[in-house]
Parts: structure tokens; C-alpha cells; sequence
């Protein structure tokens, strides 16, 4: 008898690739709209959000798309995946996560109350919690959980040889920059999805090279 066998899709190992297309897209468009200074008085808010608005809707899909990410990572490691780092591993992703759909959320509050009352929003201190919080997470703690994420995940590179050794190292590098460098650079973020692309498409070549036999299972 022949007990079923649940594969990974092969299209999961595309969803590196749209994790970082998608949020390239989000951080750009919200870099052109709103302004990096947690200080400004809020002046976008009056201007067209469409691109915020935009941004915060792609959030989601991104979302999701990186837990794919994830479970494509872990589909690789199988056996060899280690307790402790699998648990930093997956607790990292879920943090970033987290703080992501959190920080759009606050965003997305923040546009929806401005036209509601434009005039009582801007002069609140509710306004300036809610900017400080969404920078605050984005720039600070968001930052900083992607780098711990990819330092675990190139360690674990390095030990199963999930990634070539070039792309770990480069990861710590990358990791490195992120933990101190995030501060000074506004754009500094975006190294992280084009690191996750550059995995993905190292996984989508491997997965390409690897036959398939003919009832359909892995060989």
C-alpha cells in the first residue's frame, strides 16, 4: 500500500520572488508619499495617498507570500532542520510579520481618521503617537528582526548547504548593515527582499535541476 504524500507545489518556489517584487513596491511607494522624518507635521496626508493606499493593500499579499517563502525553506531542510534554530528561524519570520501587518495597519488608520476630521487628526497627539508608532516599528524593530532572520537562515545555509556559501555570507554582510547601519541609510530596508530574491531564485534553479520520476514523487 501506498500512503498519500503531500509535495510543495512548485509554484511555492516563485513566492521568494513575489515576496520581494511586492515589497520593492510597498517601500517605494511609501518613501515617495510619505516622508522619513517621524517629526513632519503630517503635510502628505493632505496630497494624494493613492500610493499609500495602494502600498498598504499590497501588504497582505506579501504577507503571505513570505510565510510561503518560509515553508519552502523548511520543505528543503527537511530532516536536517535543527530545533533551536528552527525555532528562531520561524519565531523571526512571524515577529517580522507581525510588525509589518501592524505598522500598515497603524498607516492605514492614520489615512481613514485624517479624512474623517483632517483639521482635529493633524493637531492631536493621537496623529503623532500613530506616526511614531509605524516608524518606530518599521525602522527600528522591523529592521531589526530581518536581520536576525537572515543570520539564522544563513547559518542554517552554511551548515546544510540550503544556499551556496556566497549568498550566507553575503546574508550575514547584509544582516550586519541592517543591525547598525539602518539608522543612516532611509532606503537601507530594501536590501533585505533583494536578499530573499537572490535565495529564491538560487532554491527555483536547484528545484529546476532536480528530476522528477514518473509516478509523480520525488526521487
Amino acid at each position: 500500500m501506498t500512503g498519500a504524500y503531500l509535495r510543495t507545489p512548485r509554484a511555492a518556489a516563485f513566492a521568494g520572488i513575489i515576496f520581494s517584487v511586492l515589497l520593492f513596491a510597498v517601500f517605494g511607494l511609501m518613501r515617495l508619499s510619505v516622508p522619513s522624518d517621524p517629526f513632519e507635521p503630517g503635510a502628505w496626508l493632505a496630497e494624494d495617498t493613492t500610493y499609500v493606499a495602494l502600498a498598504m493593500n499590497l501588504v497582505p499579499f506579501a504577507g503571505v507570500a513570505f510565510l510561503w517563502f518560509v515553508g519552502v525553506l523548511r520543505d528543503r531542510l527537511g530532516a536536517r532542520e535543527d530545533r533551536f534554530f528552527a525555532t528562531v528561524f520561524l519565531g523571526s519570520g512571524f515577529l517580522l510579520l507581525a510588525m509589518l501587518f501592524a505598522a500598515a495597519a497603524v498607516v492605514g488608520a492614520i489615512i481613514v481618521a485624517f479624512h474623517a476630521a483632517p483639521e482635529a487628526l493633524v493637531h492631536s497627539a493621537t496623529f503623532h503617537f500613530g506616526r511614531g508608532l509605524a516608524y518606530g516599528m518599521i525602522n527600528i524593530y522591523l529592521v531589526k528582526t530581518a536581520a536576525v532572520f537572515m543570520i539564522t537562515t544563513s547559518t542554517i545555509a552554511i551548515y546544510t548547504r540550503l544556499t551556496p556559501r556566497w549568498l550566507a555570507i553575503g546574508g550575514y554582510v547584509i544582516a550586519v548593515v541592517l543591525l547598525i547601519g539602518s539608522s543612516y541609510f532611509s532606503w537601507g530596508l530594501l536590501v533585505f527582499p533583494l536578499w530573499v530574491l537572490l535565495v529564491s531564485l538560487t532554491i527555483l534553479r536547484d528545484r529546476e535541476a532536480v528530476p522528477i520520476s514518473t509516478d509523480g514523487l520525488p526521487p
